[in-house]
């Protein structure tokens, strides 16, 4: 137990460089209460006391603006950064070294019964509001950009960005033209400004070519 603890403390220092010290580490890094709190709403929920898993599982809602179903199966060295309105559903599966930031969903499509939300792979990273939605897989290894929405399965060592969420790049080999940081996505609005704005300058080209061949047959 104080074994995981250390870790997942330690786990803070490696991915925030915002860090200082133990102390303020424990006291003020509520993506690291929400997953202390959901260990023991998860082991209440396999002993079946779901109600009680449910109740800490709502509080830690409420103190820490993360929401984890205590049914949600996470792995180790798992890091929220900032956190709030991070929500992670009741059928969702995380492996080791993930790392979300805030506003992600990881969501389900469906009101039957049974798996419905993502299983999330190893040394994946997801950025701030990303959204992923249905039991799909995401690959160990990927990248998933700010604010994208992911509803297919991702296979492993890809980056994910754009709204529905489409492979930039896969096992180190760009698949775009796109080049993504956590920072600079691109932009959807802007990407379509500029295919108009080549197919005009195009249309331009050649009337000015028609142009001229219709002053030379003069």
């Amino acid at each position: 137990m104080f074994k995981r603890i250390r870790e997942d403390i330690s786990v803070v220092f490696e991915r925030d460089p915002a860090a200082r010290n133990v102390f303020e580490v424990i006291t003020c890094y509520p993506g690291l209460h929400a997953i202390w709190l959901h260990r023991i709403a998860h082991f209440l929920w396999k002993k079946n006391l779901k109600l009680l898993a449910r109740m800490i599982s709502h509080f830690s809602r409420w103190f820490t603006g993360i929401e984890i179903h205590p049914g949600a199966q996470i792995g180790r060295r798992f890091f929220i950064d900032h956190g709030m309105g991070v929500v992670i559903g009741e059928t969702t599966e995380i492996g080791n070294d993930v790392t979300i930031y805030h506003q992600v969903t990881l969501g389900g499509t469906s009101t039957h019964k049974g798996k419905r939300h993502p299983t999330i792979g190893n040394n994946v990273v997801i950025g701030a509001g990303a959204k992923i939605l249905g039991p799909i897989k995401i690959g160990d290894n990927c990248k998933i950009g700010a604010n994208s929405v992911v509803v297919r399965d991702v296979p492993p060592n890809s980056t994910v960005v754009g709204i529905p969420g489409k492979i930039v790049k896969r096992d180190g080999i760009r698949t775009t033209r796109v080049d993504l940081e956590h920072g600079q996505l691109p932009d959807p609005v802007m990407e379509s400004l500029r295919q108009m704005l080549d197919i005009i300058h195009s249309l331009e080209v050649e009337v000015k070519t028609l142009k001229k061949e219709r002053k030379g047959e003069e």
